[in-house]
């Protein structure tokens, strides 16, 4: 039990959680103009065809109208910029998690349900327990390494969990089923047409698939270089995928920024060097 405590908790330097933190929060507003912008059109769905999530139902939540939906979209793109600079990240935190919430809610009580979010959400749902912590503080933190590590298991129980639900619904069939190519059918691109034509790669690329998602655990088993490595491995996953059936998991991506070194990244520090360093007058 001391073990699993000490790994749920390991510190973390508090630059990364403040690297992460802004990355998060400057994707939720980037999200709701880009990603999901779709969900405002969810203001003028009749009521009728709102199916609340289980959640919705119990807290409940109310049904969607114009005010709600308009309101939650512009005091949520307000605030998650606010929350990005770090300041009162407690109450910025638990109200931009809040209404993203509320705005999932709206977005996902139509028939169509993401799986890409969980981790996003368990993110936004933890980052505010940390409280302050500044870009480059090497300063370790407990309450941020717990943050960052229930995230991690949020991004993998994502992948676990999707394989599961595959062997639950369809079984092994599912690896010798049909389902990339329906895809690629739907919504290809030229590079999937190339791969379509190959025999049997369709069949193995979906064993692989299975194989990747059931293993994806074996991360945490993983260090240093090795880890970075699987995480990468990853990410090349997600782009094969966009770049085949262009189907996009931005959110599960940000999410996953939680395994990197993000304290190294620090674009202000980096900017403001270089304009130190054009003001200064050249060597004569």
């Amino acid at each position: 039990m001391g073990a699993v405590v000490r790994w749920l908790f390991a510190p973390v330097p508090r630059g990364r959680v403040a690297a992460f933190r802004t990355l998060v929060y400057a994707f939720v507003a980037l999200d709701l103009v880009v990603f999901t912008p779709w969900v405002r059109a969810h203001a003028n769905t009749p009521a009728e065809l709102y199916h609340p999530l289980l959640i919705g139902r119990l807290l409940p939540l109310p049904t969607p109208t114009p005010l709600l939906v308009h309101a939650v979209f512009w005091a949520l793109l307000a605030l998650s910029v606010a929350a990005a600079t770090g300041r009162a990240p407690r109450l910025l935190g638990w109200t931009v998690f809040a209404l993203y919430f509320e705005w999932m809610v709206v977005a996902m009580s139509y028939g169509k349900v993401d799986h890409d979010r969980f981790g996003l959400l368990v993110a936004l749902a933890l980052l505010p327990t940390v409280g302050r912590a500044r870009h480059g503080d090497p300063t370790p933190t407990e309450k941020g390494g717990w943050a960052l590590r229930l995230t991690q298991v949020a991004v993998i129980c994502t992948y676990f969990l999707a394989a599961w639900a595959k062997l639950r619904f369809g079984g092994l069939d599912w690896a010798t089923s049909s389902v990339l190519a329906r895809a690629i059918l739907r919504r290809g691109t030229d590079l999937a047409d190339v791969i379509a034509q190959v025999p049997y790669l369709l069949v193995v690329s979906q064993l692989g698939i299975l194989a990747f998602e059931l293993l994806s655990p074996l991360v945490f088993a993983l260090r240093g270089r090795w880890r970075y490595a699987c995480v990468a491995f990853f990410y090349a996953f997600h782009l094969a995928t966009f770049a085949t059936i262009t189907i996009s998991f931005a959110p599960h991506l940000v999410a996953m920024a939680a395994f990197l070194p993000l304290e190294r990244v620090r674009p202000v520090a980096w900017l403001t060097g270089r304009l130190r360093r054009r003001r200064e007058p050249a060597p004569t």
